[in-house]
């Protein structure tokens, strides 16, 4: 691991790059304050959903999309101040 202050950092970076990428972590600081690590990207490698996880363990009853009793419909859809 290296510490360069940011001048130095502006006027090396090509080579600090290289340094990364052969495995060395690099830190930036200002005035002896380390501020940023410079460490390579590392492409996230996203697996493809699958579904069926749950099977079995959610219950979802047979009228869940069942129209709403008239009154919690008012709820939403009146207010108080028109009645």
């Amino acid at each position: 691991m290296s510490t360069v202050n940011i001048h130095e950092a502006k006027t090396h970076f090509s080579k600090l790059i290289n340094q990364v990428l052969q495995g060395e972590e690099v830190i930036i600081a200002r005035g002896g304050d380390p501020l940023v690590r410079l460490v390579p990207y590392v492409k996230e490698v996203s697996s493809k959903r699958k579904g069926g996880q749950l099977k079995g363990l959610i219950k979802i009853s047979d009228d869940f999309d069942a129209p709403l009793p008239e009154d919690i419909l008012k709820l939403f859809y009146h207010s108080d101040e028109s009645e």
